[in-house]
């Protein structure tokens, strides 16, 4: 199984460093020196990394056969591809790959269908499940603790504990509108006529 593990960005010096966007939880494992990696498009790769260092809060890669600034802005937006058994998980128990999310079902706590995950989007912030509802609408779905309760891989489904409004229209909306509020004229202060 194949999973992209970071987006080559722009070059970084003259010497053929690039800036990586990492997409891994696991960077000194997927891209550490010596790893092959292949690319998208499959024509920049595969790649080798010779060596990797962290500047700025910024991971920086040379490959092996880009000595120049040249060579290396050649690469920007190549995105890095690892090869993985699809069996492996990570080593966190409660982290799980996109692969192992995506087509799970995912239901209620009291059981009702919502639908079925089709992709994993990887904000700043947080993961949202993108789910497909039956009847073809899509819902998206904060991949945290509060709201995922259980994912359960053996029985292929994700449990969640939706807030109000989340997966219906019953969102519980209070305002201080609802009040009655005196309109200008009410509120004015009488003129002096003099």
């Amino acid at each position: 199984m194949q999973l992209v593990v970071a987006r080559i960005g722009r070059a970084h010096g003259i010497k053929g460093e690039v800036t990586v966007e990492v997409r891994t939880d696991e960077p000194e494992l997927r891209l550490g020196p010596g790893a092959v990696l292949a690319t998208d498009p499959a024509s920049a790769g595969p790649l080798t990394i010779e060596t990797g260092r962290v500047h700025s809060g910024r991971l920086l890669l040379r490959f092996e056969g880009v000595r120049d600034r040249t060579g290396a802005e050649a690469l920007r937006n190549t995105l890095l591809i690892a090869e993985i058994d699809p069996d492996e998980r990570p080593e966190e128990e409660d982290e799980y790959y996109d692969h192992q999310l995506i087509d799970l079902d995912v239901v209620t706590r009291d059981g009702q269908p919502v639908g079925r995950i089709t992709e994993i989007a990887h904000l700043p912030t947080q993961d949202l499940f993108v789910v497909e509802r039956p009847d073809g609408g899509e819902v998206l779905v904060p991949f945290v603790e509060q709201i995922v309760t259980e994912i359960d891989l053996g029985e292929q489904r994700a449990v969640i504990d939706p807030p109000p409004g989340l997966i219906d229209d019953r969102a519980e909306i209070a305002s201080s509108r609802d009040e009655t509020v005196p309109t200008a004229d009410e509120t004015a202060a009488p003129r002096d006529e003099a």
